[in-house]
């Protein structure tokens, strides 16, 4: 049982404004894992203020002061790896294999990316008779979700650091035992006081002092496409700078010259993996429809390779969903899915056999779907495919783009020019060929709903800068 009661203020561990103890349950086991406290007025507020006092000092801190920090961070991260892997696998019900290497090995990638394309980047330039100076935004509210916990905050907080900001960050209150454990690592990395601040506590509260105060000049929030719209509606008195990186309905084109059977596997795991819990996942599956069985066949057999269980156990590849709210949610869903009339192929509603605890779903797969049920539609966030089907490349660009989201694409061919072409016209921020994804440089994003700036890599910093021009210097 862990005890993480208190907030990480101006460089301190301090005690909450007021008692408002909040337990934290293990997926798995449906038990409590761990009670945290959940800020208020008083709590944010001591935390913005002392952001801002920070920001006096360390938005002019030279690139080599940047540097060194970021050096020793990296150092203590690495210190705390096997803490921080077990702390996502138990907070959010990741397989230990998962939240070992992509979860937490995620969190120190983008730490060394972020000190990669600092050190070469270019903070003034000169733009005709004027000077372009890229300065500090100021004061960031950076609030996370818990799907991958530390990959979010540290792709916010990397950039923020690097760029001379400082900042508030509020962890999701489900899964924030590994917030937690980085402002340690923080800390004992020297970062200096005032520049990173943690308080925990729930979106209605915390999330939403922060994206309303005066004093905060920006907020970076990642999580549902419906929580987004209230950021931004909370922001907009203050005209503060939102960016958002919201949910998603990704469509996976996978063409009639496609390797079909790896395409088609590797798509369905792709919507199985971190339990279907990423807002990237390639949910919908478009085949030809001559193709339609085959596709649904190779998908089931796909599911039944899936070893749900204990996410302790190395043999496991799926765990539970984070809560009792999202199974609920799941279970709703692909049941709508059956009353509306897709086809189950395999999966469905309640636990896996044998399952009598823990937040665990079956591997499903519908076929036979169209594009106007609600399991095409909503953002299911959980291990659920739906198989469509397509007769030309022309209907099946017009599926993949009926949806008010816009994150990522897939795509599986082997035409090139052909591929080529339906990716220029498929409106996503990020479009996948043949299993191919970007690096961490890569600018992550999306369009229409699923939000609006970019994160990771040098892109990711652009939203953490002001550009100021200045005439007439010699």
């Amino acid at each position: 049982m862990r005890h993480y009661q208190q907030f990480y203020i101006n460089g301190e561990w301090v005690n909450p404004a007021a008692d408002n103890s909040f337990d934290v349950i293990n997926p798995a086991t449906e038990e409590v894992c761990a009670s945290i406290s959940l800020g208020a007025q008083a709590d944010v507020d001591a935390a913005v203020a002392a952001a801002k006092e920070a920001f006096k000092t360390w938005s002019i801190s030279s690139k080599e002061e940047r540097i060194a920090i970021f050096e020793s961070i990296i150092a203590e991260y690495k210190n705390r790896y096997n803490d921080m892997a077990a702390a996502i696998s138990e907070e959010m019900g990741a397989p230990v294999s998962l939240a070992t290497k992509a979860q937490t090995g995620s969190g120190l990638g983008h730490l060394k990316t972020a000190m990669a394309v600092l050190k070469e980047f270019e903070f003034t330039e000169q733009s005709g008779n004027s000077r372009i100076f890229k300065e500090p935004i100021g004061v960031c509210g950076l609030i996370t979700p818990w799907n991958w916990p530390i990959n979010q905050i540290t792709c916010k907080v990397a950039p923020a650091l690097a760029t001379g900001c400082t900042m508030v960050l509020k962890p999701s209150e489900i899964a924030p035992l590994s917030g937690y454990i980085f402002a340690e690592i923080l800390d004992k990395a020297g970062v200096p006081k005032g520049v990173f601040n943690l308080v925990n506590g729930d979106g209605p509260g915390v999330g939403t002092l922060l994206s309303s105060h005066p004093d905060v000049d920006m907020i970076s929030f990642t999580g549902s496409t419906r929580a987004g719209s209230l950021v931004a509606q909370n922001a907009a008195p203050t005209v503060k700078r939102v960016t958002q990186e919201l949910g998603g309905k990704s469509a996976n084109i996978i063409l009639d010259d496609a390797g079909f059977g790896s395409a088609v596997k590797r798509g369905a795991f792709s919507v199985f993996n971190n339990t279907g819990q990423s807002c990237n996942a390639p949910t919908r599956m478009l085949v030809p429809n001559s193709r339609m069985e085959e596709a649904a066949e190779i998908a089931a057999n796909a599911a039944a390779r899936v070893q749900v269980g204990d996410p302790q156990e190395e043999s496991t590849t799926m765990g539970p969903l984070v809560s009792s709210m999202q199974f609920d949610k799941v279970q709703n869903l692909i049941e709508t899915g059956i009353k509306e009339g897709a086809n189950l192929v395999c999966g469905g509603s309640g636990k896996p056999e044998g399952v009598t605890k823990g937040y665990f779903v079956k591997p499903t797969v519908f076929s036979q779907v169209n594009n106007q049920m609600t399991i095409a539609r909503e953002e299911i966030f959980g291990p659920v495919l739906s198989i469509l089907g397509y007769d030309t490349d022309e209907e099946a660009i017009e599926i993949a783009n009926d949806t008010p989201y816009g994150l990522a694409g897939y795509i599986q061919g082997q035409d090139m020019q052909r591929v080529a072409h339906i990716a220029s016209k498929i409106r996503a921020g990020n479009i996948n060929i043949n299993g191919q994804s970007g690096d961490l440089n890569t600018p992550f994003g999306g369009y229409k709903q699923s939000g609006n700036g970019r994160e990771w890599g040098v892109h990711g910093f652009e939203d953490y800068l002001e550009t100021k021009a200045v005439s007439g210097l010699e």
